[in-house]
């Protein structure tokens, strides 16, 4: 089995792949805060849990995949594959790791491990040339061109980031949670709560259809957008210019990147046996 790990400013989530089918079949998906002080045997303890109660076995585990925007955190992870799996994980940014994709923009250091895996998946699990909408810690719109590359991105505040800094600025607003939008409500607010719930969600409804329209204008292709991140179920609905949702992209980019470098190191080994 694989273990794909996908490490975010907020959150760390852990999913557990059956891959030894032509299609990967995800065993089980777990979701921890993400907390730099917490020490790799701290990961290999709560994954141990999570994989317990799932009546899954840490030593079925054969392969470790990553991916981290966390840079404080990574040797961690890495310790927990090491220390805890017995494996040492595929990372990805490692020069030894292939993409299958080119990273076509001025600075290819510079993007961030997940917007480039979820490209990865974007190729080979969507139609491209598309536009990827994740709604992350940011909220990001990247472009994957019809050969795969990734081309470029948008990066705006995240819907929680601008949350919390609206309720941090302003002293007699309180704090919001973001939800579905109640589809009886007018948008006009009538108080400062209701006022405060539709700026928000009609915020970016209105920044992400105004940023999409204005990448296809600009490519001059009427591009599908897929949509991925821990929102995007709740912002979709609303924005028809959404042509997938799909909440495991990242995930299942892992997966690909995972089985193309061990199909090319099977191949190398092959050749020179």
């Amino acid at each position: 089995m694989l273990l794909a790990v996908d490490c975010g400013n907020t959150n760390i989530v852990f999913a557990l792949y059956d891959n030894t089918a032509d299609v990967s079949r995800q065993l089980g998906c777990w979701r921890i805060e993400t907390d730099v002080l917490r020490s790799g045997d701290d990961y290999t303890v709560w994954l141990g849990q999570m994989m317990a109660a799932a009546n899954l076995a840490k030593d079925m585990v054969s392969g470790v995949v990553m991916a981290s925007v966390v840079p404080e955190i990574t040797p961690q992870l890495v310790m927990m594959a090491r220390a805890g799996l017995s494996l040492d994980p595929m990372l990805i940014g490692d020069a030894g790791v292939d993409l299958g994709i080119l990273v076509d923009i001025d600075n290819p250091s510079q993007a961030g491990a997940d917007r480039l895996v979820n490209a990865v998946a974007a190729k080979h699990y969507h139609q491209v040339p598309a536009i990827i909408l994740d709604f992350g810690t940011a909220t990001t719109l990247d472009l994957v061109r019809a050969d795969g590359a990734y081309a470029g991105g948008i990066i705006a505040p995240g819907v929680h980031v601008s949350v919390d800094a609206l309720y941090k600025a302003a002293a007699r607003l309180p704090h919001l949670d973001v939800k579905p939008w109640d589809p009886t409500l007018p948008v006009l607010g009538r108080d400062t709560i209701s006022a405060m719930e539709s700026g928000i969600f009609w915020g970016y409804v209105g920044m992400i259809e105004g940023l999409i329209a204005r990448l296809r204008t600009e490519q001059g292709a009427d591009l599908p957008a897929i949509a991925t991140g821990g929102l995007a179920s709740l912002f979709a609905p609303h924005l028809p210019m959404i042509s997938a949702v799909d909440v495991d992209l990242t995930l299942r980019g892992l997966v690909a990147i995972y089985n193309l470098n061990n199909e090319s190191n099977s191949a190398v080994t092959a050749h020179q046996t």
